[in-house]
């Protein structure tokens, strides 16, 4: 729950953020973290020293469900001279470290990122006559902090978000989120690490798949150039009735169609719903292809595993330089890279009931044949695995948001697998890859021709030896888990 109020945040005259010799009661008031973010935002809007505000009742350090501890609204004039109009303005406080004291985030110095490194902020469109900014946004924007605090897949410019129902719960076309950077807020630097600022961009179902299958920089510039669908400062519009494809249908094939033969895709993967079964092994095999078992615990992923999908899928597009994934290697200490958090709750490593088998001691198994498993948005995304990543020598990765595996989908110009030419399938614990050899065949450009028999005829060796691929036509992934993106 929530509650609307305004902010109380110091006006202009207000004493510098607290320091060393700071009074123990303004300290405690303005956190050092939050401190710094006001004076963002009093930079931007001097003459709204107290905006209306949504606020957690019960803070997420305290137990409650809303990990924003704050989201505050403003109101923005635009510029009608350059396509930017009036509209709100809403910036959120708890995705970075406000405290310095370990109550949400852990302390790892001032040179990097404070807390996950950001915070959200979001242009909404101000309606003739509305007098008060609608609240919708902020509930908006804690569900994508509940993902992002659960999942711990930090957000970066041009990823988007599935979120298949409109933004404000209307009968709007913009029903999905693309993130960039914020048109004016610059990065601050805090005494606990430094924030940039996401903007949430609302898109219409066309303008998602379109960034699916290019990527999602190359929409956010087109949007810019189309005043009505979110201008210099992409402001969302939640009344917009048309795609930017049938506002100039000549952007798809002059821009989308041509950056995608050329670029391909820069998605290098999702969350999404999936999962794999070893048919080489007879069922009674009591060793499982994605477990491994210490009395009844059944092992989760460890987080060196965790880590190095995490890296996988930060990686991303790389047109410059070939693509390599993250080897395995025993030797980096508690599951981490030296310049990541430790694991917060509700992460896959921070289970303490489970086993977890010690990294070195899992070997990576060469398969015979495997059954992958898709719900429908995750299957129809093959075509862009296909088409958008391994055509170019590429990778990419299926991290399941119902269990802890991994499907990674390598090509022979990608460095770092497990998964060879001899062994095109292989497994380490819970992660599978399977690599494809060129040359290449024709690739399905739609997803309903992209069938199992389609997938046999691209991976031939797939099919004599007996893999099957299918999904589930029955329902969508429910909200934000449905093929978030996992920065690129």
């Amino acid at each position: 729950m929530a509650e609307l109020r305004p902010s109380g945040a110091p006006g202009p005259t207000a004493p510098p953020a607290p320091g060393p010799t700071a009074p123990p009661a303004f300290a405690s008031l303005f956190p050092p973290g939050l401190h710094a973010i006001y004076g963002e935002c009093r930079r931007l809007y001097p003459d709204q020293p107290n905006p209306l505000q949504v606020t957690a009742i019960v803070k997420y350090w305290l137990g409650g469900p809303d990990p924003l501890d704050y989201v505050s609204m403003y109101r923005n004039v635009g510029s009608p001279s350059a396509n930017i109009p009036e509209h709100w303005h809403y910036i959120s406080f708890g995705l970075s470290d406000l405290y310095g004291d370990n109550r949400v985030h852990e302390f790892t110095g001032t040179d990097g990122p404070s807390g996950f490194g950001f915070e959200l902020t979001f242009r909404l469109k101000r309606e003739t006559g509305e007098s008060a900014p609608p609240t919708w946004p902020a509930e908006l924007m804690q569900g994508l902090a509940r993902y992002v605090f659960q999942s711990e897949n930090t957000f970066c410019s041009g990823d988007h978000v599935s979120w298949h129902s409109p933004l404000d719960n209307s009968e709007s076309r913009i029903q999905h989120m693309l993130l960039t950077e914020d048109p004016q807020m610059q990065p601050v630097q805090t005494p606990f690490g430094v924030v940039t600022f996401l903007q949430i961009v609302g898109v219409c179902t066309e303008e998602l798949h379109s960034a699916q299958q290019w990527n999602g920089q190359g929409i956010l510039e087109l949007l810019r150039t189309v005043p009505v669908a979110g201008g210099p400062w992409l402001i969302t519009d939640m009344r917009r009735g048309e795609t930017i494809f049938e506002i100039d249908p000549h952007l798809q094939q002059e821009r989308v169609d041509k950056g995608i033969e050329t670029d391909g895709s820069n998605l290098s993967g999702v969350s999404a719903k999936c999962a794999w079964d070893d048919l080489s092994r007879p069922p009674e095999d009591d060793e499982d292809s994605r477990s491994i078992c210490i009395g009844t615990q059944p092992r989760r992923l460890s987080g060196k595993d965790t880590e190095q999908i995490r890296e996988t899928l930060r990686r991303g597009l790389e047109i410059n330089s070939k693509p390599v994934l993250p080897p395995i290697n025993p030797q980096r200490q508690n599951g981490l890279a030296h310049d990541r958090v430790p694991s917060r709750k509700d992460s896959l490593e921070s289970d303490s009931s489970t086993a977890i088998i010690p990294h070195e001691l899992i070997r990576t198994r060469q398969l015979e044949s495997v059954h992958l498993k898709f719900n429908q948005e995750s299957g129809a995304l093959i075509p862009l695995c296909l088409r958008g990543r391994l055509l170019h020598g590429r990778h990419f990765t299926y991290k399941s948001i119902t269990g802890d595996m991994a499907i990674t989908f390598v090509s022979t110009g990608v460095e770092g697998a497990f998964a060879t030419e001899e062994h095109p399938y292989a497994a380490h614990g819970p992660w599978l890859q399977v690599r494809r050899a060129a040359p290449w065949q024709a690739l399905p450009l739609e997803p309903q021709e992209c069938q199992a028999p389609e997938l046999h005829r691209l991976f031939p060796q797939l099919h004599h030896k007996g893999e099957s691929v299918t999904w589930e036509s029955s329902q969508e992934l429910p909200h934000l888990s449905c093929l978030s993106p996992v920065s690129c």
